[in-house]
């Protein structure tokens, strides 16, 4: 083999692993982390069940042959008047207080509570970061007022303001979703405004503004992109804080109004029936935490794949704990004091060379 061709080997040797690298975007590392996560992909397939769940419940009652509103007082209630239990009469969840399919009353309520998180999580999250973009964006006395007003609605108690607007208007869903849009934007506008204090100050926003680029602009395209992440982290923390809002209000009586089925006033009308229907109970408490559950771990699975430091601060942290104790198990956590003497106590960091 001649030099030329060792060399044109060699060439190509060195410029396969360039070759071999491809530039991949913030949003497609993201992506590559979360496919990774098992817990997250998880939460994923039990969100993607749940809004299947929701969206066919009509046809879950067409397979039960149970409408979600009609009382089977014969099949559906024992001699003494209470629901019968899963799997009787062809009730497989069993039924309520009326002799209704549980079951289908779940699904519809899924169905509702999945539709107020998802809506006010999204009117939420538009008003939010509207507000925070132009509180940050703008500062001096537009910021002064806007925080004030975001520290105003924080504080507001939620429960006075839903018990208020019950009483005048009566228990509705547009009560239910005003309520809970109203109480949830103020945490995502506060975030949104700090973020924006920052980024205001970098050096492409100076150029952008150098380039007579307006304000609008500035903030919807230049700073608006860079906060996508955050923003969708909120968004998916707050989907469980709302459907478990329209529950709590749904079980005060201030929520979702009968015949309506909502998973917060199915518990509500099953308290009296725990001690003898505890399927009652149990099935629709379930459905609420496996969705909230469900969303949360996706939130936090989103949050550690945009920024995957916080993941491995703890994961190394744990690790060298680990690493710690396997190299002297008679030795505690690093920096602890080990008794020498009866009355010396000498720290790990003075063993291994530092100062006591």
């Amino acid at each position: 083999m001649s030099i030329t061709e060792l060399q044109y080997q060699a060439s190509q040797a060195e410029s396969a692993p360039v070759a071999a690298i491809e530039g991949r975007s913030q949003w497609q590392l993201t992506w590559r982390r979360l496919r990774s996560d098992k817990v997250a992909v998880a939460s994923i397939v039990v969100i993607i069940l749940v809004i299947l769940f929701a969206v066919g419940a009509p046809l879950v009652a067409k397979l039960t042959g149970h409408p979600v509103d009609t009382a089977y007082t014969l099949t559906g209630e024992n001699s003494f008047g209470n629901p019968v239990g899963p799997g009787t009469h062809g009730f497989w969840l069993g039924t309520d207080e009326i002799g209704r399919d549980l079951l289908v009353r779940i699904a519809y309520g899924a169905r509702i509570s999945l539709f107020v998180g998802l809506l006010t999580t999204l009117f939420a999250t538009v008003f939010g970061v509207t507000l925070g973009l132009i509180a940050g964006y703008f500062g001096g006395i537009i910021d002064a007022i806007l925080a004030r007003f975001f520290d105003a609605a924080l504080a507001f108690p939620y429960i006075v303001l839903a018990l208020a607007l019950a009483s005048v208007f009566g228990p509705s869903l547009p009560i239910v979703i005003g309520v809970i849009t109203f109480f949830s934007w103020a945490g995502i506008s506060r975030i949104v405004r700090g973020q924006t204090l920052s980024l205001k100050e970098k050096e492409y926003i100076e150029a952008a503004k150098s380039l007579g680029a307006g304000p609008w602009r500035i903030m919807f395209l230049d700073i608006l992109p860079n906060l996508l992440g955050p923003v969708l982290v909120l968004a998916t923390l707050y989907i469980p804080a709302a459907v478990t809002f329209e529950a709590t209000l749904s079980f005060l009586g201030i929520g979702i109004p009968e015949p309506a089925p909502s998973w917060g006033n199915i518990l509500s009308e099953a308290q009296p029936f725990y001690a003898v229907a505890w399927w009652y109970v149990v099935f629709p408490a379930l459905a609420l935490l496996i969705t909230t559950l469900a969303f949360n771990l996706l939130g936090d699975g989103i949050r550690d794949a945009i920024d995957p430091r916080t993941e491995r601060l703890f994961a190394s942290s744990k690790a060298m704990r680990k690493r710690g104790k396997r190299a002297n198990p008679a030795q505690g956590d690093l920096g602890q004091p080990i008794l020498v003497g009866p009355d010396i106590a000498v720290n790990q960091s003075f063993l291994s060379g530092g100062e006591v």
